[in-house]
């Protein structure tokens, strides 16, 4: 039989499509090559977020009273150290410790039995001076017709005459001692000499004072209002003096120098002394001048002897720029702030900087008026360069419209 005919199969032709797999890559590659050419969306573009909104100050040419700040101490306006005048014993004390008294009220009570006793014997004395003066006289005025017609000598009378005046001698005498003798029974009673604040008893009942060691009884300080001592060097008086000279200062209005007072704590308190004077001697040592303040203290907030930071302003700036400390950044290399410039792009600014004034920084160059100062609002300009919308800043509220949420790109397309 005739074999059946052998088919061969044909040949599988060759698959020259690439894998989906490697497509795919290929596509997101592309993308990203695309996207990186592009880059971000702009600030306030079309397609951007809006511009941020940042709190701005504007520059405003003012008058800046320099303020100095100087330690200082405080010290009571009257003092005045209760001391024993007599010798004795301490029979009582009359006065609460810590507590106000007035100018002459008791104090102590030393025993004054032996003033009591010597103060009567002076008495006595008197008493009698003052009958010998009466007899003496008596005599005198009775012999003065008999010596005018010689009926004693005159030796005789001018002896009566003489004994006339000892005994007037005597009487002023014994006066004199009952005047000693009230003084010394005065001082048994102890008195305050002004009026203020004692402090705490440094005797106490039974206690043997004397007046020739002038035992320390009490203290009392007038503190209402009080004095605060502190220096500046001789440096810093001598260059604001110059300044004032070349007219880049001006000297205080009406002359006074108004002080403020700083306690540890840092708070302010809010009733304003004046400077007194200033010494006109330089400390050698120190090369510090000593100037001394008046500040009234009804509330008894500083004592005497407490450290306390004195703010005075010695002059003004006819024409200076106050920024909030906020606003600059301090480094090695200077001062900067952030200001907006052409099309509302923030720009930094080299500034000089000289004191603060509470909480904000004297800048004395770098700016011009009516420049935008950035206060607030630095985390949200994310793109560096990109514009800013800037809002007036308020001290009371630093963050009520710089911090206020962008609005969506949707909503600012509408």
């Amino acid at each position: 039989m005739p074999r059946p005919p052998v088919f061969s199969s044909p040949a599988r032709p060759r698959n020259t499509r690439f894998p989906l797999a490697l497509l795919a890559a290929l596509g997101a590659a592309t993308l990203v090559a695309c996207g990186a050419k592009e880059g971000p969306p702009a600030a306030g573009g079309p397609s951007g977020p809006p511009p941020a909104t940042v709190g701005v100050v504007t520059v405003t040419p003012q008058s800046v009273a320099l303020q100095s700040e100087l330690p200082g101490r405080v010290s009571a306006v009257r003092v005045a150290q209760v001391r024993a005048r007599v010798n004795g014993v301490v029979q009582k004390r009359m006065f609460r410790e810590g507590s106000e008294v007035k100018a002459g009220q008791v104090l102590y009570q030393i025993d004054d039995a032996p003033y009591l006793a010597a103060f009567e014997s002076a008495q006595a004395s008197v008493a009698k001076a003052q009958a010998n003066l009466a007899q003496a006289s008596a005599q005198v005025e009775r012999y003065k017709p008999l010596v005018e017609a010689n009926a004693i000598s005159k030796q005789e009378f001018t002896a009566l005459v003489t004994a006339q005046k000892q005994a007037e001698a005597d009487v002023a005498t014994g006066k004199a001692a009952v005047q000693t003798a009230r003084i010394n029974l005065d001082y048994a009673t102890v008195k305050a000499p002004i009026s203020g604040r004692i402090g705490q008893a440094l005797v106490t009942e039974g206690a043997l004072v004397s007046a020739t060691e002038a035992t320390q009884l009490a203290l009392i300080q007038q503190t209402g209002t009080v004095y605060v001592n502190f220096t500046q060097s001789t440096t810093d008086i001598l260059q604001l003096r110059k300044a004032i000279a070349a007219k880049q200062l001006r000297a205080s209005g009406d002359g006074s120098v108004p002080v403020r007072i700083v306690q540890e704590d840092g708070s302010e308190l809010p009733r304003a002394g004046k400077l007194l004077f200033t010494d006109l001697t330089v400390d050698a040592t120190s090369g510090q001048v000593t100037l001394r303040a008046e500040v009234p203290n009804p509330d008894g907030m500083l004592l005497p002897g407490q450290y306390v930071r004195v703010r005075l302003s010695q002059a003004e700036l006819p024409s200076g720029i106050l920024l909030p400390q906020q606003a600059v950044t301090r480094s090695n290399q200077g001062d900067t702030v952030l200001v907006v410039g052409p099309e509302s792009k923030p720009m930094p600014r080299p500034v000089k900087v000289g004191s603060a004034q509470g909480n904000q920084w004297v800048v004395l160059s770098g700016l011009q008026p009516g420049d935008q100062v950035i206060v607030d609002g630095f985390q949200k300009m994310m793109v560096p360069g990109a514009p800013v919308k800037p809002v007036p800043w308020s001290p009371n509220a630093p963050a009520a419209a710089a911090s206020a949420p962008a609005a969506p790109a949707s909503a600012a397309a509408k």
